[in-house]
Formats: structure tokens, C-alpha cells, sequence
């Protein structure tokens, strides 16, 4: 700790490895260094430097945004070795706490860095300050500091610290001096400069800008699996949101509220106390809602979970009124609540048993505190996390975006939408609360300087809209004399456009249900019946007089999509087939050939000849790629060949639509071609690279045609 070879951390195994080679740079790599210059970080520098340092990575980030926020590679090598020389001599291990003790002793003075809290010693009247690693308490800390940083009071603050020391012969007088104290944050920032900056970025750049900045790869994520990202730093930005997320394990529901920023707070579930939360009645002391902008509570569902009933009913009121008492005092705070849990079970499950709460403990599985979530984040359509997601792009600060958001908390950009549209005139209030604050988050989000499209507007207000019909069409369930709500909204010309959720549209049969009285016996008055889906909401059967003819769109994350159900009723009994389709290049896409082919041998009768006509483009990426796109289609020719299905490539660099037109008397127009589905591992275990309807899809629209059929 010393900085001496023989004081060095013997277990930092990463800070002792020179820094990685950065992959090139893309265009927006340097359109983000160019426009947000100091501000921005290579985000795979954190993993870099972080070592065995167990601290949030907005404290790296802070350090590397000293040092290393820039995009020469020389500067980028010496800031991170600057970085990983503080950590090393600085960062205060649990395990070296002595040696660093020791340290401060023989030195007089040494600069620490360490999570600091801070309690009112009433009987002195005191400030003592605690630092959690070097173990150290009751160091005397002044009021001026507590008044600047009253977040010290709760829960601790990340800092950088100079600790003294001078022994006396008095024993209660403690040793330890605090010389000067800085919590990790950005102390400003150009508010006007941010707004500027935005105006040179698209709206599909800045997207990916923010993904990059929470410190994932935007390639390997969707349109709706970015907005499902951001909504979650909606908290940050908005005041009194809130959020649930229910999913999986290791989808990062977490991640956000423990590392992306420093006023946010995450607490697990079990661990919470009326005191702690809001308010000590036995001192007065104001609990973490008065101090963090954001409260997650991790780990919330379980339902053996033992629940504090004072502190459901506090919550609801907090929730609702964004107040709560202190003996015949009532206080206000502006934190926004976020609770995150697991699932046990999968969403079509959950919709036939129950609920999409039920894994919320007895307590919060009631309608009145449902009802006050804005919205309800689907955590089963986010992926989990795997290694090759992370960034190597350049993002945000965390620190400096965790400012941004925290500045336009008392801004309300609600009432965007209203010069377009108009939302659907049975729309509960606190329904229409949980559709604004989620709209206006996003707006400050992705349009800080106000300038969005109408289109940009109408994707917002359906995703905020959707959000919170998914917490309210539970609650129908939940609570059945809960009047039904149509959600949904008008534009200008007075055409009306129906919301749905995602699930919605997967699994219509167990998601409308209603309650009836069977024979008037009120033991049977909550017995369930499913309602049949809507012709357009099945899949085309097999029979060719009742197979749908019109026009389809598919949400992305949707699943149970797959070429049996999509495409295989209107292709049986063809002979020839021709599809027109200019992307069938890389694997993925000549795979995905290979499984309509599959699907086709499936059915056809094993005597019977098929032809397919293949129309496409070749690669225009280089020879490499082009003798690679001439290889798969070799491979899925033979392979067709064995099934008695001839398959003929015919090349044609002007097409541009994607069609499949079968001479039993059908024409599909694909919006995307064969291209529908989101990434597939190649993992043999993996139910999704063997099954279709497991994969999630990409947004497409499917037409089908009926023509006249062909001998």
C-alpha cells in the first residue's frame, strides 16, 4: 500500500497485466470522443482496472474519467496504469486494513479511499465517521461536511479521503484525524453543452451511445431490448417512479442500481425496516428515502417471504401520496422506488395459474399496492448475460450521465405527445400518471433537447403505455371489480391505435381470461375460463380454407414464431417454390434456408420432388465473404439434394423486396425475409438453436396473398 514492491497487493491479478489492445475504432467512437470530449471512457478499460478492488464501477469510472477519458491510446495506457497505481496504493483491502493503519501511523498522513458513513453522536453532539474497510470509527468529522454531503448519514458514501494520526494520552480521544474528505462524484457539469452535443447524433446513434454508457454492446441488442435497458434508468431521471422488474436469474436487473450510479441505493428486500426506509420514530432521523434518489430493492419476490404489514401500509402511502409521517408530522421525499425479483416459472405458466406477480410475497400481492407501479419491465424478454455482450465502445462516464439524469428530476416532459395524440378517454388517473412519468423519463432519456418526430413521440407512448397495461391487466386478475381499461390512444385524425403487450400477443388464450358464476354458486364465482384468441392472433392451420390472408405484424422478443406455423401451411403441396430474398450471406442466414428446407422435408411426401428457387445478392464485403456465402449455399443445396428437394441459386443485385411465392396458390411477402430471429447460440444445449418457436424475433411484418394456382 506503501507504493514499496513488497507492499503491493500479491493478489491484483489484473492490475498487474499491461492494458489491452482497443479494437479500432468505430464511427461513433468517434463521434462521441469529438463531441463529448473528458467525458467519456473506453468501457472494457473498468474490467481492466479493477482487479480484486471490490468497488462500484461509478467510483472506477470517476478515476478513469481523470485520467484516461480520452481517445489517444497513449494517454487511455498511462491513465489506466495512473488508475491502477491508486487503487493499489489507496484502495483500503479488508484484509490490509492493519498495514494501512499502520501506514497512516508511520506517515502522519495518508490518502485512503474507502466507503465512509457517518452517525450524530448525541451524548458529545458529534459527527463520527466510519470507514467500512480500514475499520476505523468514531473519527470526528465536521457539520460544514455532513451539510455538503448529507447522503453520508445513510448507508455510506464512496470517498477519497486524507486520514491523520495523533495519539494522546487521553483514551476516549481517538487517534484518527479526517485531514479532508471528497466523495466520488462529479462535482459539475455544462447542462447546455450536453443539450448541444446531443442535437450532432441521431436518434438510433444516441441510443446506442447510452447502451454503450450502461456498458453493453448495442450490436447485440434490439430496438426493444435497448428501450427495455433504458427504461430502467427512468428512476434516475424521473421523480417518485415506480419500477418492478420480475424475470430470470443473471439478466442484470441489478446491475444498474448498485453500479451505474452514486445516488442510488440497492437494498435487499429482506433487509428493509420502517426505520430504515423512512423514518426512526425514536430519534427522528429520516431514513433512505429522504437521502437517494433511487431505493431498489433487490431480491423482492418469494412468496414464503415474511412481510412487515406497518411497512406495506407505509409504502402504498409513500407510493401514492410521495409523503409519509413522523409522529403528527407528515414529510415528502422524491425517491423513486425499484423492486427487482426472480421468477420459478415461465410467463405462459404464470398466465394459466395465476399471474405475473406471483412471485411477490403474500403481503405486496395485493391490488392496492400493484396498482401504484408505473410500469412493469418484462425481465423474461431481457437475455441473459454472457461475456461477448459487454463493450469495448466508448460511453458515458457514469458518473457525469448519472449528473444529467439527476439535473432534469425536476423537469416533466409529460406533456410531450399531446400536439399528436390523445390517449384513450377511459384511462383510469393513476393510470395515465404511470403512462406520463414513464413517457416523460424516456423523453428526458433520448430527446433532452426536445426535438423528437412524431413517429420517435408514438414509439415512446406505446412503450409507456404498455408498460403499465401490463401492471393493470394483472390486477384485473388479481382483483376482478377492478373496471377493464382499452388501452390505447388517438392520433390528429382520430384513428384509433390499440396497445398490446408482448405476451399478449404471444399467448392470447391465457392471457384474457375472465371471471364468471357458474350455476349462481358464489363457491365458484372465481372459476376461470379462457377466452378463444381472435382469428388473427392464431397460428394458420392446415387446412387451406381456413388459413389467414392479410396482413401480420410480430413485436420483437416475441416467441412461439417459427417457420412450421408461419410458412409451412401455405407452402404444402407446392412443387415449386421461389424465394426472393437479397440477404442469404452469413451463416445465420443460409442456416436459417437450411431449416425452411427442413421444415418443407418434414411434410413432404418422401416420393414426391420439390424445387426451390433461390433469388439473392452476392456479397458485396470482399472475396473472403463471397466465397464464404458460395460455400453455405453448396451445403444447403446438398443437403436438400438428400431430402428430393433441388434447390437452384439464381443471383440478382437490383432486388430489393423479400417475397416466397408457392404455385399451390400463395404469395408471402416477409418484411425481413428469412432473416426474423434474434441472436442463436450454437450450443447443443440450448433449446433454441434446435427449436424455432424458443427464439426470440426481430420486429417484422408478414402479407400473405392468395393467387391462383399453378400445375
Amino acid at each position: 500500500m506503501t507504493g514499496n514492491t513488497e507492499l503491493e497487493p500479491v493478489d491484483d491479478v489484473l492490475s498487474q497485466q499491461p492494458p489491452g489492445q482497443a479494437r479500432p475504432k468505430t464511427a461513433l467512437d468517434e463521434k462521441i470522443n469529438q463531441h463529448f470530449p473528458g467525458v467519456v471512457v473506453r468501457k472494457d478499460l473498468v474490467k481492466a482496472v479493477k482487479g480484486n478492488a471490490i468497488v462500484p464501477s461509478y467510483v472506477l469510472e470517476y478515476l478513469l474519467g481523470q485520467y484516461a477519458a480520452s481517445d489517444d491510446e497513449s494517454t487511455i495506457n498511462a491513465g489506466i496504469n495512473t488508475v491502477r497505481q491508486i487503487l493499489a496504493d489507496h484502495y483500503v483491502h479488508r484484509n490490509q486494513a492493519e498495514l494501512v493503519k499502520s501506514t497512516i501511523k508511520e506517515r502522519g498522513r495518508y490518502k485512503v479511499i474507502d466507503k465512509v458513513s457517518v452517525t450524530l453522536n448525541e451524548k458529545d453532539d458529534v459527527y463520527e465517521a466510519e470507514f467500512a474497510n480500514l475499520g476505523i470509527k468514531q473519527v470526528l468529522i465536521e457539520s460544514a461536511i455532513i451539510n455538503a454531503h448529507p447522503k453520508l448519514l445513510v448507508s455510506g458514501v464512496w470517498c477519497i479521503c486524507d486520514i491523520e494520526y495523533f495519539h494522546s494520552e487521553n483514551a476516549r480521544v481517538v487517534p484518527w484525524i479526517l485531514g479532508s474528505i471528497k466523495p466520488i462524484q462529479l462535482s459539475n457539469f455544462d447542462f447546455d453543452g450536453y443539450l448541444t452535443a446531443r442535437r450532432q447524433f441521431t436518434t438510433d446513434e444516441w441510443i446506442d451511445l447510452l447502451i454503450q454508457s450502461i456498458g453493453f454492446d448495442p450490436e447485440m441488442f434490439g430496438r426493444r431490448a435497448k428501450l427495455i435497458q433504458l427504461v430502467r434508468l427512468i428512476p434516475f431521471v424521473e421523480r417518485n417512479y415506480n419500477l418492478v422488474e420480475l424475470g430470470p436469474k443473471g439478466t442484470g436487473k441489478s446491475h444498474i442500481f448498485s453500479e451505474f450510479s452514486p445516488h442510488g441505493m440497492l437494498i435487499s428486500g429482506g433487509e428493509i425496516t420502517v426505520p430504515k426506509l423512512f423514518v426512526n420514530n425514536s430519534n427522528g432521523r429520516i431514513g433512505l428515502v429522504g437521502y437517494w434518489d433511487v431505493v431498489a430493492f433487490d431480491e423482492f419476490a418469494g412468496k414464503k417471504k415474511r412481510t412487515d404489514k406497518a411497512l406495506v401500509d407505509i409504502m402504498k402511502n409513500y407510493m401514492a401520496n410521495k409523503s409519509f409521517s413522523r409522529g403528527v408530522e407528515t414529510l415528502g421525499a422524491e425517491a423513486s422506488m425499484v423492486f427487482v425479483g426472480n421468477t420459478s416459472h415461465n410467463v405462459p405458466y404464470m398466465l394459466k395459474h395465476s399471474d405475473l406477480f406471483d412471485e411477490l410475497p403474500e403481503s405486496y400481492h395485493d391490488s392496492a399496492y400493484l396498482d401504484r407501479l408505473h410500469y412493469y419491465i418484462p425481465g423474461w424478454e431481457v437475455d441473459t448475460i454472457r461475456g461477448e455482450m459487454f463493450s469495448e465502445g466508448y460511453g458515458f462516464v457514469v458518473d457525469y450521465i448519472a449528473e444529467v439524469l439527476k439535473s432534469m428530476r425536476n423537469a416533466d416532459y409529460s406533456d410531450r405527445y399531446h400536439q399528436y395524440f390523445t390517449l384513450g378517454s377511459d384511462i383510469s388517473t393513476r393510470d395515465r400518471d404511470g403512462i406520463h412519468k414513464t413517457f416523460s423519463g424516456l423523453m428526458k432519456i433520448l430527446y433532452p433537447h426536445e426535438e423528437a418526430t412524431e413517429e420517435e413521440i408514438e414509439e415512446i407512448l406505446r412503450f409507456a403505455i404498455e408498460g403499465r397495461k401490463r401492471v393493470k391487466d394483472q390486477i384485473l386478475r388479481i382483483d376482478p371489480t377492478m373496471a377493464e381499461v382499452e388501452f390505447g390512444f388517438l392520433d390528429k385524425t382520430g384513428t384509433w391505435h390499440h396497445v398490446t403487450t408482448l405476451e399478449e400477443d404471444e399467448y392470447p388464450a391465457y392471457y384474457h381470461r375472465r371471471y364468471t358464476a357458474d350455476g349462481g354458486s358464489s363457491d365458484t364465482t372465481d372459476s376461470v375460463v379462457f377466452e378463444a384468441p381472435s382469428p388473427a392472433a392464431t397460428e394458420p392451420t392446415r387446412e387451406p380454407e381456413s388459413l389467414f390472408e392479410g396482413y401480420r405484424e410480430f413485436q420483437e422478443n416475441q416467441r412461439g414464431v417459427s417457420f412450421q406455423t408461419l410458412l409451412l401451411p401455405y407452402l404444402r403441396g407446392a412443387s415449386e417454390i421461389t424465394i426472393t430474398d437479397p440477404y442469404i450471406r452469413q451463416f445465420h442466414q443460409a442456416r436459417n434456408l437450411m431449416e425452411l428446407v427442413e421444415a418443407l422435408a418434414a411434410v413432404k411426401d418422401p416420393a414426391d420432388e420439390l424445387k426451390i428457387v433461390l433469388v439473392t445478392s452476392e456479397s458485396t464485403d470482399g472475396p473472403e465473404k463471397l466465397q464464404k456465402q458460395f460455400e453455405f449455399l453448396l451445403k444447403v443445396k446438398q443437403g436438400a439434394a438428400v431430402a428430393g428437394i433441388a434447390l437452384d441459386v439464381e443471383f440478382d443485385s437490383t432486388i430489393h423486396d423479400r417475397s416466397i411465392v408457392a404455385n399451390s396458390g400463395w404469395r408471402i411477402n416477409l418484411g425481413r425475409g428469412l432473416d426474423i430471429f434474434q441472436y442463436v447460440s450454437s450450443d447443443a444445449f440450448d433449446l433454441s438453436a434446435k427449436l424455432q418457436q424458443y427464439r426470440q424475433v426481430k420486429s417484422f411484418s408478414v402479407t400473405y396473398i392468395r393467387t391462383e394456382a399453378t400445375p
